[in-house]
């Protein structure tokens, strides 16, 4: 069984910047081995892919969105991955989950392909 928990939301002004993490944990789970995401979800909103990085390498992928604002990174001798979430808008505001991903290297924007999830942490930015 795999656990995550994300941590590192709150409220923000317009323009502000706040990190996300997730720790992954697991008597199985080899965090070093697996592509993980970012996703969020506004009310009303289905959700929505944020960001992703393989575990093969230091590639990372965007929505068109967040690019230029938001930064994807992991740590994988603390089973940790972050998102640096910069120049933030109202628009951003949502709930923010990691999730990883079975099926491969690159990232799939779609939820449905990914397998655990954490508890979403709220990220509210202000105008």
């Amino acid at each position: 069984q795999v656990q995550l928990v994300e941590s590192g939301g709150g409220l923000v002004q317009a323009g502000g910047s706040l990190r996300l993490s997730c720790a992954g944990s697991g008597r199985t789970f080899s965090f070093s081995t697996y592509t993980m995401g970012w996703f969020r979800q506004a009310p009303g909103k289905e959700r929505e892919f944020v960001a992703g990085m393989p575990w093969i390498d230091d590639s990372t992928y965007y929505t068109d969105s967040v690019k230029g604002r938001f930064t994807i990174s992991r740590d994988n001798a603390k089973n940790t991955v972050y998102l640096q979430m910069n120049s933030l808008k109202p628009e951003d505001t949502a709930v923010y989950y990691c999730a990883v991903y079975w099926g491969g290297t690159r990232p799939s924007t779609s939820s449905s392909n990914y397998a655990y999830w954490g508890q979403g942490t709220q990220v509210t930015v202000s105008s």
